[in-house]
C-alpha cells in the first residue's frame, strides 16, 4: 500500500506537481516491507534505488574486520534513504542499510529516475535538493565530529532529533556520534543529574 500523503509531504515543500504528474510519479513507485534486520542494501552490492521511509527505521552501518558495526546514519519516517556514492557511480556500496525495526518503504529504481526526470522535469529539481541536503548533512556531521565535544554532539542530536533515543539502541547512537557507549552513558547520566 502506497502512502500518497507522505510522498506529498516530502515533495510539495520543494516542488508543486499537477495531478497528472502525481499519477506519473506514482506509476514508478513500489512499496516494500522490510522485517527487522532485513537489508535495503548490503555492502558490496550496487545501490539501484532510492526509498522514502513510510514506517520504521533504517540504519546505515559499516561492518569492520573485527565484526564490530559502526553506525554512520539513520533514516526515519519521511527520510529518503540511498547510498548516493554507490548509486551515482554504479559502484559497490561500502555500507549496509538495514531495517532496525519492521519498516515500510516506497522505492523508486535508479533506472526509472531518468525516465521520471524526462516525463516530469520538475522532479529533477527535487532530486537536486535532496542531493544538496544529503551533502550538507554529511558536511555538518564531519565538522561536528571534528569541532564539537562528545557532550555537545549528544546535546545537538537530542535537540534536533529527540525521539530517536526511544527508537534506536544507545550503542548505535554512540557509534553515530563517534562516542564509546560507556562515554555516552556517562554523558547522559551527568546531564540527567543536573536536571
Amino acid at each position: 500500500m502506497k502512502n500518497p500523503d507522505l510522498i506529498r509531504n516530502s515533495i510539495e515543500p520543494i516542488i508543486s506537481l499537477s495531478e497528472e504528474e502525481w499519477i506519473i510519479l506514482n506509476n514508478y513507485i513500489s512499496c516494500k516491507v522490510l522485517k527487522k534486520n532485513d537489508y535495503f542494501l548490503k555492502e558490496g552490492e550496487i545501490c539501484k534505488s532510492v526509498a522514502l521511509v513510510c514506517q520504521g527505521i533504517l540504519i546505515y552501518s559499516k561492518e569492520l574486520d573485527n565484526a564490530d558495526e559502526i553506525t554512520t546514519d539513520f533514516g526515519i519516517e519521511g527520510d529518503w534513504v540511498t547510498d548516493n556514492y554507490s548509486r551515482l557511480n554504479n559502484s559497490p556500496s561500502l555500507l549496509n542499510i538495514k531495517a532496525l525495526a519492521d519498516s515500510k518503504i516506497l522505492v523508486i529504481q535508479q533506472k526509472d529516475l531518468s525516465v521520471l526526470y524526462d516525463k516530469v522535469p520538475k522532479l529533477e529539481k527535487f532530486g537536486r535538493v535532496l542531493m544538496e541536503k544529503a551533502f550538507v548533512k554529511i558536511t555538518q556531521l564531519s565538522l561536528d565530529l571534528q569541532i564539537l565535544s562528545a557532550k555537545e554532539r549528544y546535546l545537538k542530536l537530542l535537540s534536533t532529533n529527540p525521539g530517536i533515543f526511544q527508537r534506536i539502541p544507545l550503542y548505535h547512537i554512540a557509534n553515530y556520534l563517534g562516542i564509546a557507549p560507556k562515554s555516552l552513558s556517562r554523558i547522559r547520566n551527568s546531564i540527567s543529574k543536573k536536571r
